[in-house]
């Protein structure tokens, strides 16, 4: 590790714990957690994935480690919301069946929990596992995102993942799913490998797994307008990650500016929580630099034309 990269973590470390937040959505409660920042450079919201919670993004007992915390290190305000069905808002899981329900409720969970605090450059979206469903949906839904970074995804199953998944149902585990998204044991900090961050699943995430890959990623990835970076685990084991797969995923956003794809070594398949979490999340916030520089260089250029 370098000099500058421990500065960093003890910069992160510095970060006050993000706060839990619970806002009322049309007589909903919404929750999450937040870091909030003066004069932010921006906003980053990130969406987690099945059965868990916004914890995802602030790691158990390893702040370093935290997305939340590393963004604020770096100007950001940042936010990690329980997806709807999740957190606060378990008890109305049902009533989120409707995707386009969900994002109303996550965008105004989101507009609430800023209030009138500044939003510097725009929103950024992270979307992990089955969270990307709703994070690239958010994307094409308002014009103030102005990139998204994903993970966690793909658009087929590896051979092994397919067996185990397909006896998942919403109140039932089958034996070998724990492993197929926990390994190997020896990239996560223990922390995370008790159920720590284990939350009950919503039954609409059936439906939504039923038709990811097949119908809803293809034509969601094909309207999204705003540079993307998908990333992907060196020891992934729930997709298919060869460069084949990879560049079918790439090849979805043809209406994306830029496209990357990035590979993150020693990573398991839940990169935010791995040891190499930190080095994942400057992966991210890199991204995010870039993603304001082309913004602000359209800016002026539409500025110099008009």
């Amino acid at each position: 590790m370098t000099a500058h990269d421990e500065a960093f973590h003890d910069e992160v470390a510095a970060v006050p714990p993000p706060r839990p937040r619970v806002v009322l959505v049309d007589g909903v409660p919404m929750s999450g957690l937040a870091v909030q920042v003066q004069d932010p450079r921006g906003v980053v919201v990130a969406v987690h994935g099945g059965a868990t919670s916004s914890a995802y993004f602030d790691c158990p007992g390893q702040p370093r480690l935290s997305l939340l915390r590393s963004a604020a290190a770096r100007g950001f305000t940042a936010i990690a919301l329980d997806r709807p069905g999740y957190g606060a808002s378990a008890v109305y899981a049902a009533d989120f069946a409707d995707p386009d329900r969900r994002v109303t409720a996550a965008f105004a969970a989101v507009d609430k929990i800023l209030g009138d605090g500044d939003r510097g450059a725009g929103l950024f979206l992270v979307g992990h596992s089955a969270g990307c469903e709703l994070a690239l949906r958010m994307v094409t839904a308002r014009s103030d995102v102005l990139g998204i970074e994903l993970a966690g995804t793909g658009l087929r199953y590896s051979d092994n993942a397919k067996a185990i998944i397909s006896e998942a149902t919403v109140t039932s585990r089958p034996a070998g799913l724990r492993d197929l998204l926990w390994q190997p044991t020896e990239l996560y900090p223990a922390e995370v490998l008790t159920g720590a961050l284990s939350a009950p699943g919503v039954a609409y995430e059936a439906a939504v797994t039923a038709n990811w890959a097949r119908r809803d990623f293809p034509e969601i990835a094909a309207r999204v307008d705003v540079p993307v970076q998908f990333s992907v685990a060196d020891h992934e084991s729930v997709w298919e990650s060869t460069p084949e797969a990879l560049g079918d995923v790439a090849a979805l956003f043809t209406n994306a500016p830029r496209v990357l794809v990035s590979t993150m070594t020693d990573s398991g398949h839940n990169l935010s929580v791995g040891l190499s979490a930190d080095t994942y999340h400057r992966n991210v916030m890199s991204f995010i630099e870039e993603c304001i520089a082309g913004s602000q260089d359209r800016d002026h250029e539409q500025s110099e034309a008009g």
